[in-house]
């Protein structure tokens, strides 16, 4: 498969709704990285929802911090955060702008530039495994806190732009828990996928992390 030739971004108001909304509508769209050695064109698989104050499992539930300003608006702009002190991960801001809703990009399939993101994802046993999981696509697409705030709604060249790729019917959108997330914020079933998809990540539950002795 190849990635649409419309190189229109999304529009604002596109992002500019409830979270709800907005995260199984992105499934089926189309991520386009530029980089300096190339062009990467990505089809969302698989997403997860987090509501702001909202939501117990969001970074942004107690309010705003240097490390999550960008979660607050406008939307169509580009909320990437550091994890576990090796990953990054990826997130579209939508809802109005004070809101700090976001959506995490868990999973998808590279379209274009599959060369390219095979020489960031060197583990990757097959093209499906590039961008297998929130972490994998953010390497796969050589994303990092330097893009942290960029417009991803600009016509204009830039280095992360959501294009309108081909909506998914919604009989073939399945949900259900976010994945490794605790507390009360566990119980929402705000992870959307597209049914059968072999780039989907599998699920699994929070695992609380054991202290060293």
């Amino acid at each position: 498969m190849i990635a649409p030739p419309d190189r229109t971004p999304l529009p604002r108001d596109f992002f500019d709704r409830p979270v709800l909304e907005v995260a199984p509508d992105l499934l089926g769209r189309v991520l386009v990285r530029a980089t300096p050695g190339g062009r990467i064109a990505l089809r969302l698989t698989e997403v997860e929802a987090y509501d702001g104050q909202n939501d117990p499992g969001s970074h942004a539930y107690r309010g705003r911090t240097p490390r999550n300003s960008v979660m607050f608006g406008p939307p169509g702009h580009v909320y990437v955060y550091f994890t576990y002190g090796m990953w990054h991960c990826l997130n579209l801001v939508c809802g109005p702008e004070g809101r700090a809703s976001a959506v995490l990009l868990r999973a998808g399939e590279i379209l274009e530039g599959a060369e390219l993101a095979r020489t960031r994802r060197l583990s990757a046993r097959n093209d499906k495994e590039l961008a297998k999981g929130p972490a994998r696509l953010a390497t796969a697409l050589d994303v990092d806190r330097s893009l942290d705030g960029t417009d991803a709604c600009t016509p204009d060249d830039t280095p992360l732009r959501m294009l309108p790729g081909a909506p998914v019917d919604r009989d073939q959108v399945r949900h259900g828990p976010r994945t490794g997330v605790s507390g009360d914020g566990a119980v929402h079933p705000w992870r959307f996928w597209i049914a059968d998809d072999p780039t989907v990540s599998p699920y699994r539950a929070h695992v609380p992390r054991r202290r060293r002795a």
